[in-house]
């Protein structure tokens, strides 16, 4: 059954947003800071340079674990499977930001190299240790933070197309069309793109009721 992207915008756009963490909420009032309050593509990809690094830190979590499940090949399995699963959400943030990047390019957009390259890999070295170390103090605190960031880039993302009724009209051309999907406008590519981010969130909503592997 098809999904209606438009459907899915307005449902986003009437849901509140989650009650973020301290952590989160510092995060976002930085990236304000730094990048401005305004919704920008080349914003998102510094979104997208982030968003992969939980799904990096639990699998590296889920491998240590799988070296100590010898004797119960159960456990072993569902902790593979864990694994498996955080592998596809980081290959779908990749393809947000190869996408991204793609369309920066052919806007012609010159980002700097140390706002947009540097600032943003020494943020994700610093969010992957704190997902890390949090999966290690409660896993649920790990995922909460998770479900903070892709909640609000699911709204951000339904957002900016709200805020641009010219997306509607821009055809969607990209190499990656047959490894992400085609669309007919740039507006119903975001919007996937925010759908994508609310099941990331839902995904880790489900895991703060069944952490570590259950």
């Amino acid at each position: 059954m098809s999904v209606s992207l438009k459907a899915e915008q307005k449902k986003t756009l009437a849901a509140p947003r989650r009650r973020y963490s301290l952590l989160a909420r510092a995060l976002f009032g930085g990236m304000d800071l730094v990048y401005g309050r305004e919704r920008t593509l080349l914003k998102f990809i510094v979104l997208e340079l982030i968003a992969r690094v939980p799904y990096q830190a639990w699998e590296q979590v889920a491998y240590v674990a799988m070296t100590h499940t010898y004797e119960s090949p159960g456990f072993a399995r569902r902790v593979f499977e864990f694994v498996k699963e955080s592998r596809d959400q980081q290959d779908n943030e990749q393809w947000h930001l190869l996408i991204l990047e793609e369309l920066a390019l052919k806007k012609g957009l010159r980002p700097s190299f140390f706002l947009y390259r540097a600032l943003p890999q020494l943020v994700a070295f610093a969010y992957y240790h704190a997902s890390w170390i949090l999966y290690a103090i409660r896993p649920s605190l790990s995922y909460a933070l998770n479900a903070d960031f892709e909640d609000h880039a699911e709204h951000e993302y339904m957002e900016f197309v709200r805020e641009r009724p010219e997306l509607e009209k821009e055809p969607f051309e990209s190499e990656f069309k047959a490894d992400y999907g085609d669309f007919p406008s740039l507006a119903e590519l975001f919007r996937r793109i925010g759908l994508d981010e609310r099941r990331h969130k839902e995904e880790s909503l489900h895991h703060i009721a069944h952490p570590r592997f259950g």
